[in-house]
């Protein structure tokens, strides 16, 4: 934004500059060609006046030879004429004798105003000697074009160098202005960013910009501060209910276990569904306060290795899958690695896990491979179990979507916030042959700072 800013300045700066100094340039060069020759015509009519009372008044020729000799000390070459086109006198140089000279005396003589020419770096003009329209001779005079150069180009100098030095102006005050506006809009685009990391102490800087990015920065803060007063808030309540509740929850099953160890008959069986019932409640409890802490996730991401990740989780998960007669196996791929919040791959892959072992009968298997498409990675977690009906997929990732499932039918439902959560997507397809698919599309790590220590882990919980 600074770059625009200043760029957008400097060249109407730039468009203004050439808009003025140009015109005012020509302007000021035709002004000196005009002053140059009236000051030439103005010196010829000198000599025309001095002539003019030799050749019509026939008086001596020395107010004239004098007037020569002053133009040939200013560097200037003239020449008088008679009416018969003959010279009568000249300065040394020859200058304004010729073929040139011959012209302009003889549209002279017949009555018109030439238009003076150059001749060799120098201006010629000439006027007549008495009436114009019946002169009597004609004057010459011929003078050196350099004065006038160097007029001109002490003319386009001066442009030059104000232009120049507008031009300069114009860069420093652009570019302090495009700081002075950008910098502090910068800052609150880091602050946000870092807001949405999960940094919630985050806040802007309020002390430098125009007013209104002021203005901006100061909402934010509060907007932030509220934010953070409410994710706190929120904790503080899941804290508080998990506290509250397991407590009592643990109380009442000691209880019941007192009972159950002296009942017997009918009075022994209710205990125990007493139990079951209390200990699918706990489950329960702690599914939702998993899932409200996955809500609330704002991952940092970081460098998370694909595959490496997949094989610990299968090396973790293979005794319980021996145990169940389940094989679980992860196929090798490409070296990946994903942008995600530290240690949310292991979550999603553990509930996973624990679903499809859950879903899969004895000899049954469950496969973990990884592909590199488009700019993600593509994780799959497929079984050869029951499978799951089209309307129970459409639902699984809602929370207790899927009225069939074995637990607490909130796995998936965590699943999904804590891949969307870090930019990525969540499916369930049929496995070819029969069972059930897991596809997740994460996004691909690319070079955006270290990661931070995401949210505590979250529960796994069993087949969604």
């Amino acid at each position: 934004m600074t770059r625009r800013i200043a760029w957008t300045l400097l060249i109407l700066t730039s468009v203004l500059l050439v808009l003025a100094v140009v015109p005012l340039g020509v302007l000021l060069t035709a002004r000196e060609r005009v002053a140059f020759r009236d000051d030439q015509r103005a010196a010829t009519r000198v000599i025309a006046a001095a002539a003019e009372e030799h050749l019509s008044d026939h008086k001596p020729a020395t107010a004239m030879r004098r007037e020569l000799r002053a133009a040939a000390r200013a560097g200037d070459c003239a020449a008088v004429y008679d009416s018969a086109a003959r010279l009568v006198a000249a300065t040394p140089c020859s200058a304004a004798r010729g073929g040139e000279a011959s012209e302009l005396v003889a549209r002279v003589l017949g009555g018109h105003e030439p238009e003076p020419p150059e001749d060799e770096g120098r201006l010629l003009t000439a006027e007549p000697v008495g009436e114009v329209r019946r002169p009597v001779g004609a004057v010459v005079l011929a003078r050196s074009a350099a004065p006038l150069d160097s007029r001109i180009t002490a003319v386009w100098g001066w442009s030059a160098a104000i232009g120049a030095a507008g031009l300069g102006a114009s860069v420093l005050l652009s570019v302090h202005l495009a700081r002075w506006v950008g910098r502090p809009l910068s800052r609150l685009d880091d602050s946000a960013r870092r807001l949405g990391e999960g940094a919630l102490d985050e806040r802007a800087d309020v002390g430098g910009g125009p007013p209104e990015v002021r203005r901006l920065a100061a909402t934010f803060n509060t907007m932030a501060a509220r934010t953070e007063a409410l994710v706190h808030g929120h904790r503080a309540v899941i804290a508080d209910v998990s506290h509250q509740l397991r407590t009592p929850l643990a109380a009442l099953r000691l209880r019941l276990d007192v009972l159950a160890a002296g009942a017997r008959g009918d009075t022994a069986e209710e205990l125990a569904g007493a139990q079951e019932e209390i200990a699918r409640l706990s489950r329960l409890v702690d599914g939702l306060l998993a899932v409200a802490r996955a809500e609330q996730a704002t991952p940092r991401p970081s460098a998370v290795r694909v595959e490496e990740t997949l094989t610990e989780r299968v090396a973790a998960w293979s005794p319980v899958a021996e145990e169940r007669g389940v094989r679980l196996t992860s196929v090798s791929g490409p070296a990946l690695t994903a942008a995600l919040g530290a240690g949310h791959l292991e979550q999603v892959l553990d509930n996973l896990i624990a679903n499809a072992v859950e879903a899969v009968s004895e000899g049954g298997s469950v496969t973990l491979d990884h592909a590199a498409v488009g700019g993600s990675v593509r994780v799959r977690v497929r079984d050869d179990g029951p499978g799951m009906p089209a309307e129970a997929k459409a639902v699984a990732f809602r929370r207790f979507g899927n009225p069939e499932a074995r637990g607490t039918g909130l796995g998936l439902a965590i699943v999904h916030r804590l891949v969307t959560a870090n930019g990525g997507t969540a499916a369930l397809e049929d496995t070819p042959g029969g069972g059930l698919t897991v596809v997740l599309e994460l996004p691909l790590w690319s070079e955006r700072g270290h990661g931070r220590p995401g949210p505590r882990s979250l529960p796994v919980l069993k087949k969604t």
